[in-house]
């Protein structure tokens, strides 16, 4: 019988619900590892950009650590070492910690890249009007940031939902582990359990990648109608 053969595609039919659960918990564990990602994301992001060498410093190892050091040895590390310290922690828990903050690494260059690229003008103008730091970040720098940073946010998602496979290797419960192991116990059926697997992953990153494309077109787009409307007034300008 081949690897795509009839049978097999009923037998996956049949255990549809396995599939299911496995998608619901990668889904659970995504959403999980984002929020953790974001909020690491913006807190070193903001560390990265701050006048403080202590709060630089402090960021600046987070990224370097995390962003290289394989994802899967971080899992490993955390699964197998944290035992012997009497810390025994629900595989969930750990697929989302460790890849939350092993994105929030990520996370944290592409909000420190956002809020650099904001002109450093905006931020004396407002500190002369009497912005404590944090209020300039709060009311000024930051809504610009989120517009600017949304594109490639998007894309770490993407990244972040696909590396939710590491649970596999620790027997984690999500899409990855439960089609390995249905296709292992007795069916055999490789064929249709990883091509399910990576249409169902298709299915939750192809929305992102997809708004993230037209989200950078549009503020291109944006940008490019200012430029002419400057370079309008300019001209307007100078012929008076």
């Amino acid at each position: 019988m081949g690897p795509f053969a009839p049978l097999r595609w009923v037998f996956l039919w049949r255990d549809k619900a396995v599939f299911l659960e496995g998608f619901g918990i990668t889904l659970l564990v995504s959403c999980c590892a984002l929020l953790l990602a974001l909020v690491l994301g913006i807190i070193f992001g903001l560390f990265s950009t701050s006048s403080g060498r202590i709060p630089k410093t402090v960021s600046r190892v987070y990224v370097e650590f995390f962003q290289n050091t394989p994802l899967v040895v971080q899992v490993f590390f955390v699964y197998n070492a944290l035992p012997y310290l009497g810390i025994t922690l629900d595989v969930f828990i750990i697929g989302m910690l460790c890849v939350g903050i092993y994105h929030g690494a990520y996370v944290s260059e592409v909000i420190r890249a956002g809020i650099t690229s904001i002109p450093k003008g905006q931020m004396e103008a407002a500190r002369s009007q009497g912005f404590s730091y944090i209020q300039a970040m709060r009311w000024i720098i930051l809504p610009q940031t989120v517009t600017i940073v949304l594109p490639p946010l998007a894309n770490q998602a993407v990244n972040l939902i696909k590396n939710t496979s590491v649970m596999a290797l620790v027997a984690g419960g999500d899409l990855m582990y439960r089609a390995d192991s249905w296709a292992s116990n007795g069916t055999l059926s490789y064929g249709p359990a990883y091509m399910i697997t990576g249409i169902l992953y298709f299915l939750l990153c192809f929305p992102l990648v997809t708004w993230a494309r037209r989200h950078e077109v549009k503020i291109k787009s944006r940008d490019t109608q200012i430029q002419v409307q400057l370079e309008s007034a300019e001209r307007a300008g100078m012929a008076e």
